[in-house]
Parts: C-alpha cells; sequence; structure tokens
C-alpha cells in the first residue's frame, strides 16, 4: 500500500486544477487500483471523478470495487446508466452484484438494460434473488465447468474456451448430464493423464462443496476448515450454481466483524468515523436511551430502599462495584460464547453443556469474590457495618452467578432466534445484569436489616 504525503496529494491536486492529463495518467500508472481508492478517498468528488475519467474501463472497474460504499456512490452518482453498465462487464458476476445491490429498483433496472452481455446480465439477476449473507448472495458464475463422460482433449479444447474471459482459474468442476456437482479435474491429472478416456476415471470426487442457503458465517469456517481459495455452490439437489473466492469470504467476515463490534459497542447501525454528524448521532441515540432508562430504573430502585441507608450510610459505598461487577461477568460470559458461536467451537445443541460450565466458573468466581471483598470490609470498616459486610459479599456472589448464567442464556437463546447473538456481548448485558444487580443488592440488604436489628 503507497504511502500519500501531503506533499503528493498537493501535486497531484495542482495536476489536476491545471488539467495535465498526461501528467495525471503518468501517475495513475504506476499504482494500483487500491492505491487510487485511496487517494480518491483524499480527494474531493469532483477531482475523483477527473482521474477516475483518464483510466481504462477495466482499470475504472477494479478501482469501483475498492472503494468503500460511501465514495462509491458518490463517484456512480455522477455516472449514467450506460456508463456503469459498462464498469460492471469488466466485473464478476458477485461483484457486480454487490454494486447493484447499493442501489434502488429503479436505478437497478435502467444499468441491467446497457449491459451488452445478456448472459452476464441474466446472471445477475439470478444473483440478485439470493440474501447477501448466504453463499448464493457471494458466488460468482465465472468458472470452468467440464463434462464427466468428455475425454481429455475435449476437455483441455472446452477449458481453453471458458479460461478466456476469466482473470483467474481455481478450480475445474466436473459435473455430470443433470449438471450435479461429481468433483474437480486437478491439473496433475491433465499432464499425467493425456489420453484418459474419461474424466470420470481420474477426477478427485466428493469435492467440499456449500448450499446456496448456507449462512456466510458456516462457508467461513468451511474455508478455514479446508484449506480452499475457492468452493463451490450446488442447489438442494446438488446441481453446480456458482462458485465463492477466499477475498470474498475475507471482505464478508470483515463487515460481519466491524458490524458485531458495533453493535457490541452499542451502535444500532453501520457507522463510519468520517460519517455525518445526523448519522452518527441516529446509530449512537437509541442504545443512549435505553442506557438512561436503565439508569432511572435503578433509581427508583434505590429510592425504594432508601431506608436502608438510613440504618447503615454505608450501603452506598458499594453500589458501583455491584454494577460493575454484575456487568464485568456478563459481558464475559456472553463474549466467550458469541467467539464460540462464530468460529464453531460451541455447538447450539451442546448449550446445556455451556450453561452448567458457566455455572461452575461462577460459583467459583463468585465465591472468591465474595471471601476477597468480606475481607477488605471486615478490616477497613469493621465490626460496626455487619449489615454492609454481609450484605455486599452475599450480593456480589449472588450477582456473579446470575451474570454468568444470563451472559450465556442470552446469546444462545438470540442464536436459537436467528438473531445475531452478537447483541447480547454490549449494553444490553450490562444494563439488564446492572439492574438486577441493584435489585439483588437491597432485597439482601432490606432482609438483613430487617434479621439483624
Amino acid at each position: 500500500m503507497k504511502d500519500f504525503t501531503p506533499e503528493y496529494i498537493d501535486h497531484l491536486r495542482h495536476i489536476i486544477e491545471e488539467r495535465n492529463d498526461d501528467e495525471a495518467r503518468k501517475a495513475l500508472a504506476e499504482l494500483h487500483p487500491a492505491d487510487i481508492a485511496e487517494l480518491c478517498d483524499d480527494l474531493d468528488v469532483d477531482e475523483a471523478e477527473y482521474l477516475f475519467k483518464l483510466l481504462s474501463e477495466e482499470a475504472q472497474a477494479d478501482v469501483l470495487m475498492e472503494l468503500d460504499e460511501d465514495d462509491r456512490q458518490k463517484l456512480l452518482s455522477k455516472m449514467d446508466a450506460e456508463d456503469i453498465a459498462k464498469q460492471l462487464e469488466h466485473l464478476d458476476t458477485d461483484d457486480a452484484v454487490d454494486i447493484i445491490q447499493e442501489m434502488d429498483a429503479d436505478e437497478r433496472e435502467k444499468i441491467l438494460s446497457h449491459i451488452d452481455d445478456v448472459e452476464q446480465a441474466g446472471d445477475i439477476i439470478d444473483l440478485l434473488k439470493y440474501d447477501e449473507d448466504t453463499a448464493g448472495g457471494l458466488m460468482g458464475t465465472e468458472m470452468i465447468v467440464v463434462n464427466e463422460n468428455w475425454s481429455m482433449p475435449e476437455t483441455i479444447k472446452e477449458m481453453r474456451m471458458q479460461a478466456e474471459d476469466m482473470d483467474e482459474v481455481y478450480y475445474v468442476y466436473v459435473v455430470d448430464n443433470e449438471e450435479r456437482l461429481k468433483g474437480t479435474l486437478p491439473l496433475k491429472k491433465l499432464i499425467t493423464h493425456p489420453n484418459v478416456s474419461k474424466i470420470k476415471h481420474v477426477m478427485e470426487t466428493d469435492p467440499a462443496s456449500v448450499k446456496v442457503d448456507t449462512p456466510i458465517e458456516d462457508v467461513a469456517l468451511d474455508f478455514e476448515k479446508y484449506d480452499l481459495v475457492a468452493m463451490p455452490v450446488v442447489d438442494q439437489i446438488g446441481r453446480l450454481l456458482g462458485r465463492i473466492t477466499v477475498d470474498d469470504v475475507m471482505d464478508k467476515v470483515r463487515d460481519l466483524s466491524e458490524r458485531d463490534y458495533q453493535l457490541a459497542s452499542g451502535l444500532s447501525g453501520d457507522v463510519e468515523s468520517d460519517d455525518k454528524l445526523f448519522a452518527q448521532t441516529k446509530a449512537r441515540l437509541p442504545w443512549l436511551l435505553i442506557g438512561m432508562v436503565g439508569g432511572l430504573c435503578n433509581s427508583f430502585i434505590l429510592g425504594k430502599f432508601e431506608g436502608g441507608f438510613v440504618v447503615d450510610p454505608a450501603l452506598a459505598l458499594f453500589i458501583p462495584l455491584i454494577g460493575g461487577t454484575g456487568g464485568n461477568v456478563g459481558t464475559q460470559s456472553s463474549a466467550i460464547v458469541v467467539q464460540g458461536l462464530a468460529n464453531g467451537s460451541l455447538d447450539i445443541k451442546k448449550s446445556g453443556r455451556q450453561l452448567i460450565k458457566e455455572l461452575g466458573v461462577g460459583l467459583i468466581n463468585g465465591c472468591i469474590i465474595a471471601l476477597l471483598v468480606f475481607l477488605y470490609n471486615w478490616i477497613t470498616i469493621g465490626q460496626g457495618h455487619q449489615v454492609t459486610t454481609l450484605a455486599v459479599s452475599i450480593s456480589l456472589f449472588c450477582v456473579v452467578m446470575f451474570a454468568s448464567v444470563f451472559g450465556t442464556f442470552v446469546p444462545l437463546t438470540l442464536e436459537k432466534l436467528k438473531i445475531d447473538p452478537a447483541l447480547a456481548t454490549g449494553p444490553f448485558i450490562s444494563i439488564t445484569n446492572d439492574i438486577i444487580g441493584m435489585l439483588i443488592y437491597m432485597s439482601i440488604s432490606t432482609w438483613l436489616i430487617l434479621t439483624l436489628h
């Protein structure tokens, strides 16, 4: 990745102001499409448009795919449907679909009508039917496909024809007469078996594949498990529909990770640091309002138990400890579960076992924390505050136990309900544990006051 200094940007802006096409083309010729995309981010939309128009159609298509969504939309807004269609013709179908999905229905129709390659346009339309977070929404149709009954010379001839319009060839897929995936044909077999009678005698059978409706998280796990650079996508009866490449999977996984991180941080929508003021406010405000409601609930709870503070004012000193401990324990438990669900190490069918394990962890942690706090209070505030000493220790034990189980139960339940479990790692767990923790603390304190006084 090229590092653009302020001096370089200023020099390039001077070239753009002078409309020095030759110097601008010379500067662009030295850059990778990803570097040009990064450069466009440092320029305003008119400057970026000027540079973009100096590129070849193929280079323009590559740069479009490297731009982030906001910058791409700004640039595409300066182009008519025919020009956009020309860019899409130079992209694989899966990349073209990514761009088309960002547009409304009317724009899609106009652009697709201007694509000269009718087969490509049809493939794009077919791919738009699939959910973008499934294998179908991520696959492309560019691949080499041969029939299991072909001879080797016939196969090589067909492969050459199919490969002419492809940038990369990852695997050669073998199908039967009904287009069902039967295997793959390694390059070594092409070299070592040039005169084989039929491909099915030398192909590798039972290739790893995914169904078209497989969630993208599961697709990523399969790529990691089998160390693949591309994976075929089949329908419910095994017919080959397309292929997914590892770079597309990594891009999608990164997007999902960013979304999960934002959910865990209390952001209700996809937001970037350079988004407008209203967009950032809209993404942040919902959970802040929920947090405010949680704080008001805590105030209400404390108000109902204000008599306890009159009897032993020291009880108020440990309110932050109770709330903070419950929130931390709950977040830890939910984070472990969400991580396990994401990387496949935790099977949702074994949720009962995970709950028992967290119960054991909570029991140990609760005993240790409660004992340490009990000793601290016994030494520092003395025997004159027996209620506080006992209430804090017992409450901490109960809060840790509850938070451990609750932090495990919530993401597992969300996963079963097909809701993103990352929602359980952020403010939701902290706020809930804070309220429940305060109820536990005040209830135990009141019971001890009535018992010991």
